[in-house]
């Protein structure tokens, strides 16, 4: 903890702050309110108080320089996260919060480095069957089944005839087709939500559908429309998609695009299986390389930078719907509406013009 994090900490801990009943019950001297119209994530600013239900994640327990415990956590609903901190709390109040549920908090929120966190005073686990799951799992807001014909529709534009036995191999599979439907795009960068890998790599599609024709002689447009679909599928087995969005012990130690890779690899194998014939290498090694590449560089978790022209055209188109993604995002929920600039959004950093398409 960095000096400017002590700073902000209260140098007293209000007397409710240090009852047992932050952890079971609200106690005799303290009672837990949410009399108000919940508040999302998304509309809260610096200096409000709040006292409601979030869902709670990534809770962590943590000393501080003065030897004292403190919880760090994310506290969301479907608009978002916001990072959540209790100063002088215990183990036993970081072992009452469900890893994978819900918590009453008490608390303010502060601009801390120009972005938003909440102080928690108090907390409470609280029960999953008296929440309204809406209000807490963000969900495209585009029909998933829509997408899904479009997308196959522009797949079909693959002629390659491996390549088509290949993809034919996974959206056949309707265990896998129905977790791609489901599966969110990332943990918290962008399209965070279910059926967000679907209209990411939608977007992607269509995107490559308008560009493609501009490159007829430069690229190969079966390579870069396969590599579109298959750049995040290892996210299936990657990321968890419960109430409590997070990492899979094989996420985290291979990554999606070690397990993309490998399906690659397995279902070629499947293909030549079937047909008795040898999947072709070259193919295969191109396709994998556009997934092994799509992050563009190494510092972003690539393990090879693009060597192929296909390479970059998937690349780019990934960043590209990302980062619309994340601009527009930010734009359309800044509860600041009079502000023609959203706060510093460290992901991109920047603060966003909220008004360049008022011409």
């Amino acid at each position: 903890m960095d000096r400017t994090t002590r700073a902000r900490r209260p140098r007293h801990v209000n007397a409710f702050a240090r009852r047992s009943y932050l952890v079971a019950s609200p106690g005799p001297s303290y009672n837990f309110g949410m009399n108000s119209p919940r508040q999302f994530i998304n509309q809260m600013v610096a200096g409000e108080m709040i006292d409601q239900v979030f869902l709670v994640r990534d809770k962590e327990l943590r000393t501080a320089r003065n030897g004292s415990l403190y919880l760090q956590c994310s506290l969301a609903d479907r608009t978002g996260t916001i990072p959540g901190r209790m100063w002088q709390t215990s183990e036993t109040i970081f072992n009452s919060i469900p890893p994978d549920g819900f918590v009453q908090v008490k608390g303010r929120t502060e601009d801390y480095r120009g972005a938003l966190q909440f102080v928690i005073d108090a907390l409470r686990p609280w029960p999953s069957e008296k929440v309204d799951l809406g209000d807490f799992l963000a969900v495209t807001p585009f029909d998933i089944e829509d997408m899904w014909a479009e997308l196959l529709e522009i797949l079909r534009d693959v002629k390659d005839r491996h390549l088509r036995a290949l993809l034919k191999k996974f959206v056949e599979d309707r265990e896998l087709v129905a977790a791609f439907k489901r599966a969110p795009a990332a943990m918290t960068l962008h399209h965070a939500y279910l059926g967000g890998l679907l209209e990411h790599t939608l977007g992607m599609a269509r995107a490559a559908k308008a560009v493609l024709p501009l490159y007829q002689k430069e690229v190969n447009a079966d390579l870069v429309l396969m590599g579109i679909f298959l750049h995040d599928i290892g996210k299936l087995a990657e990321l968890t998609t419960g109430t409590n969005m997070g990492y899979t012990d094989r996420g985290q130690l291979l990554g999606h695009i070690t397990i993309a890779s490998i399906w690659i690899h397995q279902r070629a194998q499947q293909v030549a299986d079937e047909t008795n014939e040898p999947f072709p290498g070259k193919t295969v090694d191109l396709l994998t390389h556009v997934v092994l590449s799509h992050h563009g560089t190494l510092e972003f978790g690539s393990p090879r930078l693009p060597a192929i022209p296909e390479a970059f055209v998937v690349h780019y188109l990934d960043n590209l719907d990302a980062k619309l993604w994340m601009t527009t995002h930010q734009i359309a929920n800044d509860p600041d509406t009079k502000s023609a600039f959203t706060p510093y959004v460290r992901e991109l950093e920047t603060r966003l013009y909220k008004r360049s398409r008022e011409l």
